[in-house]
């Protein structure tokens, strides 16, 4: 069916004469002719995604017959531009220009112009790397940076480079890195041509709406229900000020199904875009209203990748969908975030194209300057492992030789490359497998594609393909959280999603039709395998996620073999509460779905199947260990045999004999999770460790660090007797830890017998006491009583007499007089006004007037007397 237009567009003459790309043509042509890539950017409206691939293909009179490939980021996108390129040729699609997206191709011999996915055109690159027969392949919409547009902009970069030289390479967007753009492109160390074509814009007025009260952050998938209350509002209030249509901008299906709900009543047609909207739909969008006011809800597809006729206003939520991927816990999935200020303002523009316009943001002005700037690429945030596996089909399996405009994180294309390996996809050396390259085929991500190409061999193709169908694109919420009752409900349904899904399922049966087979090997028919549904529900699900494998732990929760915990979402509105309860009273679950509230410790299950235990450790194989166990726990060491499904424990029994070493092991990890408090430090203890900080912070070598990290690595060093002897708290309770800490000492040099003269643990001092030495500070302190330091000229020093100790002269009742580190300076400038404040209260004892000559004493005066 071709696309219908507006009255306002015209003749396809006079909308082809009207595009202003039109003046940017020749030098277009120059560039691509004689660098073979070039990068155009012209704003939306222009014609850059319909009058140039029609120019190059030489369908509009000027220049050779060529075929053009034009890959656009998504399916909507894709069909709606080889639809009105066909309407502006007068022709249907699948004459001159055509379209291929997933399970659907409308292309023919005569095609020269085809729009795809860049998902499709990854496949067709895998399958065909010199691209026969093409001539120009145009990347639309590239400041997107999906991860399929950048690694066909590197693949058709190296067929450039190594195949087809004369290949010629489009980037086209609306906005985007431009320079980036012509530093990939180019050749020998030059940029590619930059081309830029001007729009036709109006004035875009911006309204700032913030909600009246502050609403909740989003967070995972979801999106406070008082922020969406507040965007229908304000799209009302759009229709009573303004004339035209509405374009309103929201993350998600489910946030445009919910505001469509609260436009009940509204003088104005409600429509909603997006990728999961039925074809008609999306052609009455894309075709223009026929008189009547509409309300058009979006998400970012209608950002750049389609031209929504009519529209003057546009009311923005601010917020965005991409993908995220949290690595520490498995689980990915769609997050919501803050658009950026670049998707802003291609938001914005939308309401300028016909005239001027309003944008109503429902955000404060003040909040504007705190946005990103642009949205982040999806190499670096999403999950990778699809990635990986074109990298390895390509050859290339560290992605260090493709010509990428970021580099894909470290840390995750490595988790990605171990799920690889994990599903038999890449070797050990990370080279794609046969039964990776037919993974990679599949059209699937490589955990789906490993559940339909295994499944299939266990319960028959069809089987597995309905099911994966349903894990690629998740159920609606009114299916329920059991996979089999929603594998049921896709059979008898009459919706959308229901006829999405028997489109998949008849794709992917098509696709996975040969067995399953090793590199040269080929099975015979499967046959046997689960009968029931729901045991295929859930050995497909276990197939994809063998990670997620869970095993009950009480009270509705979960363990997953990855770790992570999990509990059932419970009941929601829409949902069935049924499926909910069959659910919790599994032993074991597949986790099919699963996402983690910011301020969850759990993961929440959205969709799972009922398995047994069979059915987890054959699809999780590769996870399943058997071992000695020994650690710490709960005070003391634990020591077992284990068999273990990841982190689920299947099996334990007590080790009669275990391994010394490991039992070692485990006592040392006691003390470095418990810390060396576990230990007994006496008041000797305590201070033998600060005199031994004493020399290693003023002598350094051969004296040893004795913190508690230098302490916790050298543990073996000084504590090794009592090591090999410990198994609980109260055996480290009765170790000292002041006579362990003496064997750290350099007794290999033989600087360990000079401890004591450089650190004594007390100090003689001239009245023949023997006074403690405080090594608890910065400098040593010696608390001494004033009268018995006379006679004593100098303040002692300690470390071979590199440091001086400070003294703290006490009065004859031990009180604090004076503190100096210089004893000398005191006798001469401070005992004066010491003296005479202390020797009217305290009568009795000596006060000479030079001390340091004087006689030292612990007694009176009079005591002094008698001798």
């Amino acid at each position: 069916m071709s696309l219908t237009p507006s009255p306002a567009a015209g003749t396809p003459a006079a909308a082809l004469a009207q595009l202003p790309v039109r003046s940017a043509l020749p030098a277009l042509r120059s560039a691509l002719d004689t660098v073979g890539a070039a990068v155009l950017c012209a704003p939306p409206g222009t014609g850059k995604t319909t009058l140039v691939p029609l120019e190059l293909a030489g369908l509009t009179g000027a220049g050779p017959r060529r075929r053009v490939l034009v890959a656009e980021p998504r399916r909507i996108a894709a069909r709606a531009a080889a639809r009105r390129m066909a309407w502006l040729l007068g022709e249907r699609v699948g004459d001159s220009v055509g379209f291929t997206v997933r399970g659907e191709r409308r292309a023919g011999p005569r095609t020269a112009v085809e729009v795809m996915t860049t998902g499709v055109l990854l496949q067709r690159l895998q399958r065909d790397p010199e691209l026969a027969g093409v001539d120009v392949v145009v990347l639309d919409e590239c400041h997107e940076r999906h991860l399929d547009a950048d690694t066909c902009a590197a693949f058709l970069l190296d067929v450039r480079a190594a195949l087809r030289p004369e290949l010629q390479v489009l980037a086209a967007s609306a906005t985007t890195d431009a320079e980036g753009w012509a530093r990939l492109l180019g050749g020998d160390g030059e940029p590619a041509p930059v081309v830029a074509a001007a729009g036709v814009s109006y004035p875009v007025e911006a309204v700032w709406a913030p909600p009246a009260r502050p609403v909740a952050p989003a967070h995972g998938m979801r999106v406070d229900p008082a922020l969406l209350a507040h965007v229908a509002a304000v799209v009302r209030r759009a229709l009573r000020e303004q004339a035209g249509d509405v374009l309103c901008f929201l993350p998600g299906v489910g946030e445009i199904a919910r505001v469509a709900g609260q436009l009940g009543g509204v003088d104005a047609e409600v429509l909603q875009v997006h990728g999961r909207a039925p074809a008609e739909v999306q052609d009455a969008v894309l075709a223009g209203g026929d008189g009547t006011r509409r309300v058009v809800l979006a998400t970012s597809v209608a950002e750049s990748s389609l031209t929504v006729p009519g529209v003057r206003t546009v009311v923005d939520s601010g917020l965005a969908r991409v993908p995220r991927r949290d690595h520490a816990r498995g689980l990915s999935a769609l997050a919501t975030v803050r658009a950026s200020r670049a998707a802003g303002r291609q938001r914005a523009g939308r309401a300028g194209r016909q005239g001027p316009g309003v944008v109503y943001r429902c955000w404060a002005e003040g909040e504007d300057g705190r946005l990103p700037r642009f949205p982040d690429p999806e190499i670096r945030v999403a999950d990778l492992t699809a990635f990986a596996l074109q990298a390895a089909c390509w050859g290339d399996p560290a992605a260090s030789g493709l010509a990428l405009l970021d580099a894909p994180p470290a840390g995750a294309l490595a988790a990605a490359q171990e799920v690889l390996a994990a599903i038999g996809a890449v070797d050990a050396a990370g080279r794609a497998t046969g039964r990776g390259v037919r993974m990679a085929r599949l059209g699937l991500h490589p955990r789906l594609a490993r559940a339909l190409v295994d499944g299939a061999a266990e319960v028959g193709v069809r089987r597995a393909a309905e099911v994966v169908a349903l894990l690629s694109e998740e159920p609606p919420r009114s299916y329920g959280d059991d996979l089999a009752a929603a594998w049921r409900t896709a059979r008898r349904g009459g919706d959308a999603y229901a006829a999405r899904w028997r489109q998949e399922a008849r794709r992917l049966a098509s696709a996975a039709g040969e067995p399953a087979r090793e590199d040269g090997e080929r099975p015979g028919p499967a046959t046997g395998g689960p009968a029931s549904e729901d045991a295929v529900a859930g050995l497909i699900a276990a197939l994809a996620f063998p990670e997620r494998v869970a095993r009950a732990r009480g009270a509705g929760g979960y363990l997953m073999a990855s770790g992570t915990g999990a509990e059932l979402a419970g009941a929601e509105a829409g949902g069935r509460a049924g499926d909910g309860s069959r659910l919790r009273d599994a032993a074991w679950l597949a986790v099919a779905v699963a996402d983690r509230p910011v301020t969850a410790a759990s993961a929440r299950i959205r969709l799972a199947a009922v398995i047994d235990e069979e059915t987890a450790r054959a699809a999780a194989g590769a996870l399943y260990s058997s071992g000695e166990e020994v650690h710490w726990a709960d005070g003391e060491v634990v020591a077992r045999r284990v068999t273990r499904l990841g982190a689920i424990e299947l099996a334990a029994r007590p080790l009669t004999a275990p391994d010394p070493a490991l039992l070692r092991d485990a006592v040392v990890d006691g003390l470095r999770r418990e810390g060396l408090g576990l230990l007994r430090w006496t008041a000797g203890a305590t201070a033998v460790r600060q005199r031994m900080a004493f020399l290693y912070r003023e002598v350094g070598a051969p004296w040893p660090e004795v913190s508690d990290a230098a302490l916790l690595e050298r543990v073996e060093e000084w504590l090794g007797p009592e090591l090999g002897r410990a198994r609980r708290r109260a055996d480290l309770a009765r170790v000292d830890a002041g006579q362990a800490l003496t064997r750290l000492l350099p007794w290999a040099t033989g600087e360990a017998v000079r401890f004591e003269e450089l650190a004594p643990e007390r100090i003689e001092v001239p009245s023949g006491s023997r006074v403690r030495v405080d090594y608890d500070g910065e400098q040593p302190v010696l608390a001494v009583k004033l009268q018995e330091l006379f006679g004593l000229r100098e303040s002692p020093r300690l470390a071979g007499g590199r440091v001086p100790v400070v003294v703290h002269l006490l009065s004859p009742a031990g009180r604090p007089a004076a503190v100096t580190a210089d004893l000398a300076s005191f006798w001469r400038e401070g005992y004066r006004a010491v003296r005479a404040e202390l020797r009217g209260r305290y009568p009795k004892h000596p006060w000479p007037e030079d001390p340091s000559t004087a006689e030292p004493t612990r007694h009176t005066a009079a005591r002094l007397r008698r001798g």
